[in-house]
């Protein structure tokens, strides 16, 4: 209460709205990343555009206040990837979260034999989500399943590679580019290129590097996000409606 008896005012909640890109690191989830920005926005609403992977980096679309309507649409725009291919062995998670069981191999793939499985995987494509991802079957999270060894089996379905490029190759390491559409799994791409080529295949690191019209140059780090985010440190809803509307996907 007031001096004078009347009631105190309501403390008025933050009205940020906007946008904020992140390059996160590998380690937090992208909600534990939410989660950090969202403490020094002052505890506004805050939401994400497409979940990375723990150890994946990269571009990770956050929007605060009423962006948060947005981000749907930002999380259907089109992603680039760039990944290390391991060809030597395999892991259950398909990536670097446990250690990687040897395969043996009958011939090394040659440069060509690479390309040439990479090459397949361009265009519409039919692609089985990993057993370790955030799908869920039956209520549950696919990787929750995993973990108490009951790995399900998620049906493949319809994904888009726009392109698909191999940047280097020297046995048994791989490194491709990938400008997919939503809903396309780096790791699921591992597996599948490994089985087409005779070999293992589990990604030794994934960076998004563009989401939509946001690119990896225009993200900070979390460590560079203010310890007290401002209006001025978000990019306007509108500014990213009118780059959405741009973008393919």
């Amino acid at each position: 209460m007031a001096p004078n008896g009347a009631p105190l005012p309501s403390p008025t909640k933050p009205t940020l709205d906007g946008f904020l890109i992140i390059d996160k690191p590998a380690g937090p989830t992208s909600m534990q990343a939410v989660a950090r920005v969202r403490h020094r926005a002052g505890r506004v609403k805050t939401g994400h555009a497409g979940t990375l992977d723990p150890l994946a980096t990269g571009v990770l679309v956050l929007g605060l206040g009423r962006a948060t309507k947005h981000l749907q649409t930002a999380m259907a725009t089109d992603k680039v990837y760039e990944t290390v291919i391991d060809l030597a062995g395999t892991t259950t998670t398909l990536d670097a979260e446990v250690q990687p069981t040897p395969v043996e191999v009958a011939s090394v793939p040659s440069r060509a034999n690479v390309d040439a499985a990479v090459a397949t995987f361009q265009g519409d494509i039919m692609q089985a989500p990993p057993a370790f991802s955030a799908m869920k079957v039956d209520g549950r999270r696919a990787y929750a399943l995993a973990r108490k060894g009951k790995a399900p089996d998620l049906p493949p379905r319809a994904v888009i590679v726009h392109a698909i490029e191999v940047l280097s190759y020297q046995w048994p390491r791989v490194t491709l580019r990938i400008h997919c559409g939503k809903g396309f799994y780096v790791r699921s791409l591992a597996r599948d290129l490994g089985l087409a080529l005779g070999t293992g295949g589990w990604c030794v690191s994934i960076r998004r590097t563009g989401v939509g019209p946001f690119s990896i140059d225009a993200a900070i780090t979390l460590d560079e996000v203010p310890d007290v985010v401002q209006q001025s440190d978000l990019l306007s809803i509108d500014a990213v409606q009118a780059m959405l509307a741009r973008s393919p996907g």
